[in-house]
């Protein structure tokens, strides 16, 4: 199928452009194949390896402009690095699909807003037993076009609308949360996790706690994009996105018992359809509940984490830590796979976050 139909039949006048089915299915299109040139670049042997790009490939009515081709030419470049720091972590993707919807489309005079969800899956290349097979995840993104003097649209803008970038195929710099404010008494401080392979062995006991790890994992896979109705959304709503409020409610699936209080007293947790404590949805209050209320303790090593384990980052590294994951699976090999909000994504592993923001900081804790 050609990647730029002709639709010159009906096509705007270039007094007055408009835009037609024709040509919102183009700008599909054409993000998909923006999205789709992202996720090849960290494919072992990818098909457009050494190849002009699926986006470049669009011409006339509705194309790259020509600084957004720059944008996404260093960007495919800083991707085929990450997937080189991946493969030097044991990690490689043998395969991927990539698939774009089109939202919503708004037009004024010369300028037209599209947002669209990106669903990826990438396949692990060397999955083996039991380990996850897949990563996914689904973006959501709002492109800006803007008609030239012939009437031709050129995309000219990409924004992440998700709170957090933290997709894999992302470049952008990870939105970093203002410090937050601590309660009365001094909150427990996390003690900073290892990211160096091998790791001194940490075994969890599956048993002892109580707690039902294997539903927490359960709850994630079930939810990780498909919201559960039973709480609040809070991505696309700033202040630090839905990932901690996730990670509370797959850890309440597997048996976390509510602390009752006022919202804005760390020792305390709970969430639910109309109220939630900031511990339940707070990154920093989080540690703070779980750390002081003794339900978590810090892991020397990222790599020590078992299902049902919490991973936290500090992007920039300013002691406000920024996202929350949960882990849902580990290799054989002892590499953890976690499951998150903002953006969507499930079973990715923990080299490959590593890969991706080698100059966070990271806290591991053992639920």
């Amino acid at each position: 199928m050609a990647l730029v139909p002709n639709w010159s039949a009906g096509a705007a006048s270039v007094a007055d452009p408009t835009v037609d089915p024709s040509t919102r299915a183009t700008f599909q299109r054409l993000a998909d194949a923006v999205f789709t040139d992202r996720t090849d670049a960290l494919v072992d042997n990818g098909k457009n390896t050494g190849d002009k790009p699926l986006a470049s490939r669009f011409s006339g009515d509705v194309r790259l402009s020509s600084t957004l081709s720059r944008d996404e030419k260093s960007a495919l470049s800083q991707l085929r690095g990450r997937k080189s720091r991946l493969a030097s972590l044991g990690e490689e993707y043998s395969a991927a699909a990539t698939s774009v919807s089109l939202d919503r489309t708004r037009v004024k005079g010369r300028h037209a807003t599209v947002d669209v969800t990106e669903s990826t899956t990438l396949t692990y290349e060397k999955a083996r037993g039991n380990e996850p097979k897949t990563t996914g995840f689904q973006a959501h993104h709002r492109l800006t076009f803007k008609a030239d003097s012939n009437g031709d649209w050129q995309l000219t803008g990409i924004r992440d609308t998700d709170d957090g970038y933290l997709a894999v195929n992302q470049v952008a710099k990870p939105a970093v949360a203002a410090p937050a404010t601590a309660a009365d008494d001094a909150p427990p401080e996390a003690t900073r996790s290892a990211t160096t392979r091998p790791a001194p062995a940490k075994p969890k006991d599956f048993s002892s706690s109580g707690y039902d790890y294997k539903a927490m994992a359960a709850y994630a896979a079930k939810y990780w994009k498909s919201y559960n109705p039973d709480y609040p959304d809070f991505n696309g709503q700033g202040a630090g996105g839905d990932c901690t409020n996730f990670v509370s409610q797959s850890l309440k699936a597997g048996g976390w018992k509510h602390v009752p209080g006022y919202t804005n007293d760390f020792h305390k947790w709970f969430g639910n359809s109309e109220i939630q404590s900031d511990s339940f949805v707070g990154v920093n209050e989080f540690s703070w509940f779980a750390l002081s209320s003794k339900r978590v303790t810090s892991l020397a090593n990222v790599y020590q984490m078992d299902v049902g384990d919490v991973l936290q980052m500090d992007f920039n590294k300013d002691g406000s830590k920024d996202h929350s994951m949960i882990v849902t699976s580990r290799s054989a090999q002892g590499v953890p796979y976690v499951t998150y909000h903002s953006t969507n994504t499930y079973n990715r592993s923990v080299a490959s976050i590593i890969a991706s923001y080698p100059n966070a900081a990271y806290y591991a804790y053992r639920t």
